[in-house]
């Protein structure tokens, strides 16, 4: 692998602005930086495409919630909270959690040292970002800048873009969609720079929740795109063919172009990689997509071959298989592999914008990639025109749906269809929908007018406690507590409006 210069990783930006983390004020100079077309990982990768049958390409999700629940109500980690409380249910776990947020810095070079060639993807929300600051733990945050930013283990790891506060798309209201991964990237570029957030090109959603009314899927991708991405990872069961069948045996296997239609006929489509069903944290502690690549072979993408991928994500801190398993395996299957002389042919790991590099470098054309939409759209489209489709049309189809059709339904699909993110949840939702209507109301004709407005504290503050809100632990962990949380940071967050 060449390794290349550092440029100045500076930016210029403070992580923390007036005692926030910096999620806001410099849009302009992070869409100019991330807008871009030239491939990130194809300069330094040492894979060659025709070497390869398949890859496997594993994702660590991490996060914490940031809560209300400091000595004096102030905003703390959730991590926080479980070091203080460590009595409380498996609070006793937080030093191990908090190991599992840095131990990568660890694993990469030791392994790369070793002579293996390992990879990852990383996936950390803003919440857990700003949380570890918070705390001092300058040890962890070291340990992710040296394998983000030092040339000789950076191309090892790819960072994937997500929502800043964990916010599920289906239910965060459209306006805010952007604001939160917009934040994100102002937040990564502050702490990582630049140079580190121009290679974030792939996204992963919370709680791999994709959206599937068309709307909101249509501005969720147009977010997407418009922030820079290439490429974003979804559940297998949370898409379908065009014509609402299930993707063949094979497709998920290989990039696919998800497409999206709004209720005007317009359309826009991203790649789309697939999360393979299963038991997620299982199957990557135990680093099964390595296991499974092993039996698939190259596919064939309009005239090019391609490997097929294997695409898993887990969270990357939960449970004792992440916590014991996944470092033993992790290092014991990378050793193998270069034990067995395949570090850089047959199956091999690689990650999801270097693959899609690979392949479209060697003459893979995304118009050829197959074909998917959100699940249960072809049954709104089976009683609308698309060609001729008006807002009215097509919220008619969906209510006549949700009346005749017990399997339909506009809530999204993500890691489990067992979980609703609505249902249940008013108490929380309306004070959501509440709150982001009133700070837009208040702010976005001001910054038509001015864009520096995004600077201004008060946006800030105003923005930090929207997106927090929007956090999905508020609804995951049930009425309660958690329930407490989102009304008090809706009161607070009113208040700053006011």
């Amino acid at each position: 692998m060449i390794a290349t210069a550092p440029s100045l990783q500076n930016t210029g930006l403070e992580e923390i602005r007036s005692g926030l983390p910096n999620i806001c004020g410099w849009e302009a100079e992070i869409s100019s930086i991330v807008r871009h077309q030239e491939p990130v990982f194809l300069p330094t990768t040492n894979l060659k495409i025709t070497d390869i049958n398949a890859g496997f390409a594993c994702a660590l999700h991490m996060h914490q919630p940031t809560i209300p629940a400091g000595r004096n109500g102030e905003l703390i980690s959730n991590l926080q909270h479980m070091f203080e409380h460590s009595g409380e249910g498996d609070n006793h776990n937080a030093s191990v959690f908090a190991d599992c947020y840095g131990r990568l810095g660890d694993f990469i070079p030791q392994l790369v040292e070793a002579g293996c060639n390992p990879r990852i993807m990383l996936d950390y929300s803003g919440n857990l970002l700003w949380g570890l600051r918070q705390m001092g733990r300058v040890d962890i945050i070291d340990k992710l800048k040296r394998i983000t930013c030092n040339p000789q283990y950076q191309p090892y790891v790819e960072w994937l873009g997500t929502m800043w506060s964990h916010a599920v798309v289906p239910s965060t209201p459209i306006p805010d969609i952007k604001l939160h991964i917009q934040a994100w990237q102002h937040h990564f570029a502050a702490m990582f720079g630049f140079d580190a957030l121009k290679r974030v090109k792939g996204f992963s959603p919370p709680e791999m929740h994709l959206p599937n009314h068309p709307d909101t899927l249509y501005e969720y991708i147009k977010a997407l795109k418009e922030c820079g991405y290439k490429w974003l990872m979804v559940q297998e069961h949370s898409v379908e063919r065009l014509d609402g069948s299930g993707l063949w045996q094979d497709q998920k296997y290989i990039p696919n172009r998800l497409v999206a239609r709004n209720s005007q006929g317009q359309t826009i489509a991203i790649t789309a990689l697939i999360k393979t069903q299963g038991s997620d944290t299982k199957l990557v502690a135990q680093m099964q997509p390595y296991f499974e690549a092993k039996g698939h072979r190259q596919q064939q993408i309009g005239n090019v071959s391609v490997p097929s991928v294997v695409t898993q994500i887990a969270d990357g801190e939960n449970g004792g298989v992440m916590m014991n398993e996944f470092p033993r395996d992790f290092i014991r299957i990378y050793h193998e592999i270069r034990e067995s002389g395949n570090n850089h042919a047959g199956t091999v790991a690689i990650n999801g914008t270097e693959y899609l590099e690979l392949i479209e470098a060697a003459g893979a054309n995304p118009d050829d990639y197959p074909e998917i939409q959100a699940a249960n759209q072809h049954k709104i489209w089976q009683r609308v025109n698309p060609e001729n489709a008006t807002t009215e049309a097509v919220e008619q189809a969906i209510a006549d749906l949700k009346q005749t059709d017990h399997q339909f339904h506009m809530d999204g699909a993500s890691w489990t269809n067992d979980l609703s993110w609505v249902r249940g949840y008013e108490n929380v939702l309306e004070p959501m929908n509440q709150l982001s209507a009133a700070f837009h109301q208040k702010y976005d004709a001001l910054v038509q007018q001015d864009p520096s407005v995004t600077k201004r504290e008060d946006y800030q503050q105003a923005l930090l406690y929207n997106l927090l809100l929007e956090t999905s632990c508020f609804r995951y962990w049930g009425q309660g507590a958690w329930t407490d949380y989102a009304r008090e940071i809706s009161d607070r967050g009113q208040a700053l409006l006011k």
